[in-house]
């Protein structure tokens, strides 16, 4: 689709996972060979035909990129067809019968664009060079690689699967399943149904929570200090939970204790954050991300037991007043990481 996740996984004894390598999104999946595709239908015709006819005739551009998805899966010469309005749009424009410039790589032969293998592979460029520059930093970090698994409706394409066989194959196997995008379904079924088999996960981010801590004017800005109980306190601390890149247990529990700054203090608001550092300082750093939050109800001297439990996707925070024993929850998807 629009990323390529690659990540490393190695398998224990029983079948289960250990994630070694943390999943690596980016923008080089099959939706940018059908970016080059798309412009490509552009540069073939008078200018402005294509955005006119995508803008008039919507469905029908769509059925159009639609059959170049199974077109781009094989690597040969391939024809397209070219809707009615397209074909008259582009004649009225040209003011000639033979409408594509052939010059590019295309040609019409009266029913259909035809668009030559070299021309094909083109599009791939930026994909394939992208993918070759994240599997060397791979192969170069010191892992044992055995295998590339390719799955998933990008997987199908022979150019992509002939790409990774020629630069990676003598390292390694490289293994396609016959149904690669049925593969994904079948892979979330069956975490679904044993998310264990995933021993451990490595986390995208630095996860971590607002305290505060005792004020050091060396080490802590002006502006976040305050006074409570006659001490002076920095505000906004960023107390680290998880770090990015760090193991993670299927079932693993951390636990922290939290003291109330005030002794009047009624509630106890704990907000959870993300990072893409390891050592974010405050929670509102420019590249510190809120994620969720809740008030714990505080009676006087009591203190607040914090609880997070890591489960297969997602992280659990549970507040506990150690008095009355209420209990508030938030819940943290962990693994998922912005698409670009």
């Amino acid at each position: 689709g629009g990323t390529i996740d690659i990540t490393v996984h190695e398998v224990l004894g029983g079948g289960a996972l250990k994630e070694r390598h943390k999943v690596s999104g980016n923008n080089l999946g099959g939706q940018t060979v059908d970016r080059k595709f798309k412009q490509f239908l552009r540069e073939i015709f008078t200018e402005g035909v294509w955005d006119e006819f995508e803008q008039n005739s919507l469905s029908a551009a769509q059925r159009m990129m639609y059959e170049f998805s199974y077109l781009k899966q094989v690597d040969k010469d391939v024809q397209i067809s070219c809707p009615r309005a397209l074909e008259k749009l582009a004649k009225d424009k040209s003011g000639t019968e033979n409408f594509v410039k052939s010059e590019l790589g295309a040609s019409w032969d009266g029913d259909f664009i035809k668009i030559s293998r070299d021309k094909m592979r083109s599009f791939y460029d930026e994909s394939l060079k992208g993918i070759t520059e994240n599997l060397m930093e791979i192969f170069t970090s010191g892992l044992n690689i055995k295998y590339i698994l390719l799955v998933g409706g990008y997987a199908q394409s022979k150019v992509l699967q002939q790409h990774i066989t020629d630069q990676f194959g003598h390292q390694c196997k490289v293994l396609c399943p016959f149904r690669a995008q049925e593969a994904i379904l079948r892979g979330a079924v069956e975490f679904g149904r044993n998310p264990n088999i995933v021993a451990s996960r490595k986390s995208s981010y630095t996860y971590g929570f607002a305290v505060c801590e005792k004020f050091d004017e060396i080490k802590h800005k002006k502006e976040k200090k305050f006074t409570a109980k006659g001490v002076e306190w920095s505000r906004d601390i960023f107390r680290k939970l998880v770090e990015e890149g760090e193991d993670l247990g299927s079932e693993e529990t951390r636990k922290f204790l939290c003291s109330p700054a005030k002794d009047d203090q009624k509630q106890m608001k704990l907000r959870f954050f993300r990072s893409v550092r390891k050592y974010p300082v405050y929670v509102d750093d420019s590249d510190v991300k809120e994620e969720g939050s809740f008030i714990v109800d505080l009676t006087i001297g009591s203190k607040v037991k914090l609880e997070i439990m890591f489960g297969s996707t997602e992280i659990t925070a549970t507040g506990i007043n150690q008095t009355t024993g209420k209990e508030k929850k938030v819940k943290i998807d962990f693994m998922t990481k912005d698409k670009e």
